[in-house]
């Protein structure tokens, strides 16, 4: 299964703490193997869902100022060396290490932040044919069961032929949301979802309480109608919003999948408040879960030319082009 992480936008809700440091770059806590609360990355904590929801393939589209994101994502020996003779500072490092080693990253610029779907289209190459997750790096869903819900979205995709699968949230004020319109659709893999009959991005009216996530599976369809939309207006911000309404106007089949409150929550780095919460919620999490035991059941895509799945231990960083 092949992801594409976004993190090129500029944080500049956070500034003047993003002018040195990028906000997907922000640490948040989780259990680490010695039973302790450790410190990493966002960014760290979504490639580490993917990959538990069988990701092998990840595209990262950056900014120009990606060389802290490309070192962090890249072994360093020299690092290793330094700090041999305290092998016990070294545990969540050498985890980190092991985790690359089972993936193949490539790298792609968004030179200026021009949308949501924008970031996305710029990854139209690098994920070929293929279907795919997309996560955006400054947010998470922390879960019982790490990779739960990227999987479930998956197996949906791949089950009902959708063009795409979003994770929705109820909050209070939806209009600062993408908000998306549906009728109820069953249960799957433990998660009651919905037929998407309509989406619409920050609305002034919303029509339902229902946010997305910026946690998304999608067919290779959704790169035909993003460039049509880039082609129509090169100069307005395209949002993966956009994509999805074209999906629903073509008559394709999007679904939803509906968080569980008490099975997971998800975290938004990207405001002071936001991240706060996140600190909080997240260390609470991590000094009250047991030690994990494994990882979702991955889904993997079909043999068949349109889905694909990259050999799983093989690790090359292409640098950003």
């Amino acid at each position: 299964m092949k992801a594409v992480i976004t993190m090129a936008g500029e944080g500049s809700r956070l500034l003047p703490v993003t002018k040195g440091l990028r906000k997907e770059m922000l640490p948040l806590f989780y259990r680490g193997k010695g039973g302790v609360p450790v410190l990493a990355p966002v960014a760290h904590l979504v490639v580490n869902s993917l990959h538990a929801a069988g990701v092998s393939n990840v595209t990262m589209v950056v900014g120009n100022d990606a060389a802290s994101i490309l070192r962090y994502f890249t072994e360093d020996g020299n690092l290793l060396d330094r700090h041999a003779h305290h092998q016990d500072r070294l545990v969540e490092t050498l985890a980190l290490y092991d985790l690359l080693s089972q993936m193949h990253f490539s790298w792609v610029i968004q030179s200026s932040p021009a949308g949501f779907g924008d970031a996305l289209l710029r990854s139209s190459a690098a994920v070929g044919e293929h279907p795919f997750l997309l996560h955006a790096a400054d947010a998470l869903l922390m879960e019982r069961t790490t990779g739960r819900a990227l999987s479930a979205m998956s197996h949906l995709l791949f089950q009902k032929k959708a063009s795409a699968v979003l994770f929705v949230r109820k909050v209070r004020d939806p209009r600062r949301y993408g908000v998306v319109e549906g009728v109820p659709d069953g249960r799957w893999d433990g998660y009651r979802s919905l037929q998407v009959t309509g989406m619409e991005e920050k609305p002034t009216q919303p029509r339902s309480s229902w946010a997305a996530t910026a946690m998304y599976a999608f067919s290779p369809e959704i790169f035909d109608i993003l460039r049509e939309l880039r082609q129509k207006d090169p100069q307005t911000e395209l949002e993966v919003t956009n994509g999805i309404e074209g999906l629903i106007e073509r008559g394709r089949k999007v679904y939803a999948l509906i968080s569980r409150p008490s099975e997971e929550r998800w975290l938004s780095v990207g405001s002071p408040e936001g991240y706060f919460r996140g600190l909080h919620y997240s260390y609470r999490a991590a000094m009250r879960a047991p030690p994990a035991k494994g990882k979702a059941t991955a889904v993997r895509a079909p043999p068949s030319g349109s889905s694909g799945t990259p050999p799983r231990r093989r690790r090359s960083s292409s640098a950003p082009s």
